[in-house]
């Protein structure tokens, strides 16, 4: 959705500058205080080309801007051209745009015709679903439903590590300490200990290091015990994370392990060896990036198996034939750029002219208030089911608090302890690490995720005590001109702008950000003044406000992937 105010602004100045209108929008910024205007151009950009000092630009700039229309004034202060926009016009639009469109306000229809590939989550099979895993898994959610709001087809792909050196150690782990055959009942702590314990022994006895070895060729070349034991594995671990998927709900369009591109490696390899790309290296095939100051990129090791690089390399070409996306995502953690900077370069080295259509997006940390990380291998994983399990209960004491007869309280609890940790994860920005907090996750007065749903509920609340039609008709938006509700109008407006930025960025925070902001405005407006005044026009038009910031709010959570409940 183009915002017309926006787009005014932009196409003004690129008739003055001659700079195209959408690289004038990506410049526009919203100033930190309300009386330095509702938009500002920034003019370093237009220093070179102009060349002139950017306050200059931006005082000739602001005598060539009409006004008079949704822009009433333009400032020129320092560097920076500050538009101020009309009032009536902006609080009439943006209204009546979010009363006629419901839901699909701030949707656009950019991507329409087009198809983004979104890689995320992706646990490893035989391990527990860990806290670690949720960043990628909530980011990526919400940047699939981001996408689809601005007319993408969106391809969500779980591309789970189901192959690897990790299960040969695990099937000799069973050969050792198991008891009898290796069966769909085991459990995925059951496959934890004996991974660990596996670790263990082969530090003490590295002999089991060429033992395991043995075992993952004999995989990769279909030995039938080897591969049985392996799907036992992998059907206990699926079971797994069904449940944890189901409490997020969270789906995926594509679900393929690494072991589906294992009949797709061959031809990669004879692609890079006809290019004259493999070399060899101690014994090992390798992609030599030396030139551009990274390790080898092994295809191959020297007992001729395979590394994830190497499948990754072939699910990466898989995707490209099969969806011809116009862009691919990986959500995955910042310790693997070294990985996807490789990776990319084996694709421009293979003049594949698509590679800049690959993005690795990268986030940081999630720990514990006390520091605690999470190491599989150690076995102090912090299961991610318990977490949210941890968060439900809580919810449920302190709704049994504040409301012990609300109704549907159980699933109420449900949306709200995972809605906060869903938006713990999501509001800040996604390249910093976290430091997890319950006290701070759960409050319903804090920047969070129960204060937004808490927000949502309070005017779902206040509609519901409405007599009249929703949305009301017939209304007179000329009686909103109190600061509050104007206040509250620029951020609404701002929601389509926000979904764009969230897009360009590959930023679900910028989501939140907004969200936490509309929520602070519209209770400093509710707080000020009466809804349901004793003067019918007036009672309309703030309802009518009431119904615009509920719906952007509902929008809001759905694209963060939370719920957004009536009642709380």
């Amino acid at each position: 959705m183009i915002n017309p105010f926006v787009e005014e602004i932009a196409l003004q100045v690129s008739h003055a500058t001659n700079m195209p209108a959408d690289e004038v929008r990506a410049l526009l910024e919203t100033p930190p205080r309300p009386e330095m205007g509702d938009r500002a151009l920034p003019c370093f950009a237009l220093a070179k080309t102009l060349r002139k000092a950017p306050h200059l630009i931006a005082r000739e700039l602001a005598a060539q801007m009409a006004t008079g229309g949704r822009i009433s004034e333009v400032r020129p202060t320092g560097p920076y051209l500050n538009f101020f926009l009309s009032k009536t016009h902006l609080i009439a639009e943006t209204l009546w745009a979010i009363l006629d469109q419901g839901a699909e306000y701030g949707r656009g229809d950019e991507g329409v015709g087009k198809t983004v590939v979104i890689d995320f989550s992706h646990p490893n099979i035989a391990k527990p679903f860990g806290i670690h895993h949720l960043r990628s898994t909530v980011i990526g959610n919400a940047l699939r439903n981001i996408y689809r709001a601005l007319g993408y087809k969106v391809v969500g792909v779980n591309h789970l590590g189901d192959w690897g050196a990790q299960f040969a150690k695990l099937i000799l782990a069973w050969n050792y300490w198991g008891e009898g055959e290796l069966t769909a009942d085991i459990t995925i702590q059951k496959l934890l200990e004996l991974y660990v314990r596996i670790h263990e022994e082969i530090e003490d006895k590295p002999e089991l290091e060429r033992e395991a070895r043995a075992w993952f060729r004999r995989l990769e070349a279909g030995d039938e015990e080897a591969v049985r034991m392996w799907r036992v594995c992998v059907e206990a671990s699926f079971k797994e994370f069904d449940r944890v998927y189901k409490m997020l709900d969270i789906g995926f369009e594509s679900i393929a392990g690494e072991s589906f591109y294992q009949d797709k490696m061959p031809a990669v390899l004879a692609q890079l060896r006809e290019q004259g790309l493999l070399t060899q290296s101690e014994g090992a095939s390798i992609v030599d990036l030396e030139a551009w100051d990274m390790p080898p990129f092994i295809a191959l090791r020297s007992d001729d198996a395979t590394l994830y690089g190497t499948r990754d390399l072939a699910a990466l070409m898989y995707r490209w034939k099969t969806y011809r996306f116009e862009k691919l995502l990986y959500v995955v953690d910042v310790a693997q750029s070294l990985h996807f900077r490789q990776l990319f370069q084996v694709l421009e080295l293979m003049k594949c002219d698509w590679r800049e259509k690959c993005v690795h997006v990268q986030f940081g940390r999630l720990r514990f208030k006390d520091g605690g990380g999470a190491s599989t291998r150690r076995g102090n994983v912090i299961f991610l089911e318990d977490v949210l399990h941890r968060a439900i209960e809580l919810t449920r004491q302190i709704m049994a608090d504040k409301n012990p007869d609300l109704p549907n309280r159980e699933q109420i609890a449900r949306d709200v302890g995972i809605g906060a940790i869903i938006f713990a994860d999501l509001d800040s920005k996604r390249v910093r690490d976290i430091a997890f907090d319950w006290d701070e996750v759960l409050n319903f007065n804090g920047e969070t995720g129960p204060y937004v749903q808490y927000t949502h509920a309070r005017y779902c609340s206040v509609l519901r005590r409405y007599a009249g039609p929703l949305p009301p008709r017939d209304v007179n938006f000329e009686l909103l001109n109190e600061t509050e509700a104007v206040e509250v109008v620029k951020c609404l407006a701002r929601f389509p702008d926000q979904i764009q930025k969230a897009a360009d960025e590959y930023e679900p925070a910028a989501i939140t950000a907004l969200m936490v902001e509309l929520c602070v405005v519209a209770n400093r407006f509710y707080n000020a003044h009466q809804v349901l005044s004793g003067r019918a026009d007036l009672t309309a038009a703030r309802v009518a406000l009431v119904y615009a910031i509920k719906t952007v709010l509902a929008s809001g959570l759905a694209l963060l992937g939370m719920k957004a409940p009536e009642q709380m």
